[in-house]
């Protein structure tokens, strides 16, 4: 992976401000982590807020596709996310992988794991992502 994407990534305002860096991104395939805080822990018995789990979907989702963008690839949108939460998580650490299911000309999609720290499933989510071709890309 190229170090000044992962610099880029791990500098954006927002995962900087909850504690995401990108480990791995690869075509079709991207992996997270999340440093738990005080900012990130408003779940149920202190685990990770749910919303920050679904933006960590969101968030890796997107790696996982950018890392595979072709010439003529226009992102448009997250157009679903569905996440079914599993159990509270709560470690320290929480990492979020995703996997390109199926990639066409206007629509890509993807599944997602969230983990903690000893490799439990505490979340899996589905999103489906809208894609344009550019100019320099045909119809």
């Amino acid at each position: 992976m190229n170090p000044q994407a992962r610099r880029s990534f791990d500098d954006y305002p927002l995962h900087h401000a909850l504690g995401i860096t990108l480990v791995e991104a690869r075509p079709g395939y991207a992996r997270i982590v999340m440093e738990t805080s005080r900012l990130t822990l408003g779940g149920i018995g202190g685990s990770v807020h749910g919303g920050l789990l679904a933006a960590m979907v969101d968030i890796v989702m997107l790696e996982a596709l950018s890392a595979g963008r072709e010439p003529g690839d226009e992102f448009a949108g997250t157009a679903e996310l569905n996440i079914s939460y599993l159990r509270p998580a709560l470690s320290k650490r929480v990492f979020a992988e995703a996997t390109v299911i199926k990639k066409g000309r206007s629509l890509a999609v993807t599944e997602v794991s969230i983990l903690d720290e000893a490799g439990r499933v505490c979340a899996r989510a589905r999103t489906t992502y809208a894609l344009r071709r550019g100019a320099s890309g045909e119809a």
